[in-house]
């Protein structure tokens, strides 16, 4: 039977703390996990939450992981714990390695999780920051997995923002040798820290990482087209301005033809029907919308696995 395998790295605030081996081994054990082909107990092991952003998937997604591994959580709350008071994150850190068995941490700045992992002797995971979001990209790649049974000539065209998911896309991405076109109106491209690490990483063709300004060209010969929100959490004063500036760059019926006759939709939810994607799409035969959203349970568990084992 197969059995989840430790990461090397003890913590997973990045797409790129795992290798390309690593993560094809993270989709299989979600598979197996999904269905019911795995069953692993990790009695007695808590997992912390803290959760400086709202949440619907990640934090109802972990806690149910968790409590399938035989764990359980705690929501370490901001607003009701010291940590809203402004404890020191070395404080927090060290104390919480006393009680838990990892943490998931979603919060702002990339270097706060980054200081969580410096003085945490447990994991700690990010469970999104505005750098990154290495969970949200484990689910979507099982899910595209399951599609097309083989990542080899998949080709992933994002839509929208070059945000934290399309961050993390192109990362994981990159470890798998996957495609990716980022298509975004001119002057939100992805970080270009990001894209310098994964024309490092991509070995057989650099070519396969294509920053777009024109979501017509991008979405031809795609086999997946994926969209976020266009203004994120935190970005509520930039809303007007974006929406005026991203016209065009919505998924509706007419993108989606431009498509492959067999491309699926993707989006990481929550959506603004009508805005960055039509109502018409989310409820297509296309769409693998909701099935992404369960695989982010099954992704996380295989995670969790992996990091207690």
């Amino acid at each position: 039977m197969l059995k989840p395998n430790k990461l090397v790295s003890k913590n997973f605030l990045s797409s790129l703390d795992t290798s390309s081996e690593e993560v094809y081994h993270l989709l299989e054990i979600a598979k197996n996990f999904k269905n019911k082909d795995l069953d692993i107990k990790f009695k007695d092991k808590v997992l912390g939450l803290i959760f400086d952003k709202s949440s619907t998937r990640t934090r109802v997604s972990f806690q149910v992981a968790m409590s399938r591994l035989g764990g359980t959580s705690i929501d370490l709350n901001p607003t009701t714990s010291q940590i809203g008071r402004g404890e020191p994150i070395k404080d927090t850190a060290r104390v919480l390695s006393k009680y838990c068995d990892l943490l998931a941490i979603r919060t702002f700045n990339q270097s706060d999780l980054e200081e969580y992992a410096k003085w945490s002797s447990i994991p700690v995971i990010n469970a999104l920051t505005d750098f990154e979001h290495p969970c949200q990209a484990l689910a979507d790649f099982m899910t595209i997995k399951e599609e097309f049974t083989n990542l080899e000539n998949v080709v992933l065209t994002y839509i929208g923002d070059g945000n934290n998911v399309a961050n993390s896309l192109i990362l994981c991405g990159a470890l798998l040798e996957v495609e990716v076109r980022i298509a975004c109106p001119l002057g939100f491209e992805p970080n270009p820290l990001i894209i310098e690490k994964a024309n490092k990483i991509y070995k057989k063709n650099k070519n396969l990482l294509k920053i777009i300004n024109d979501p017509l060209s991008a979405v031809i010969g795609a086999n997946v087209l994926y969209t976020d929100v266009w203004s994120s959490m935190g970005e509520e004063s930039k809303k007007e301005e974006k929406d005026v500036l991203f016209r065009g760059f919505t998924i509706d019926n007419d993108l989606l033809r431009k498509a492959n006759e067999d491309a699926i939709v993707l989006h990481c939810l929550p959506a603004y029907r009508n805005k960055e994607i039509t109502d018409e799409v989310i409820e297509s035969k296309n769409s693998r919308i909701f099935e992404q959203a369960e695989n982010r349970l099954h992704a996380q568990q295989a995670l969790l696995s992996c990091l207690l084992c």
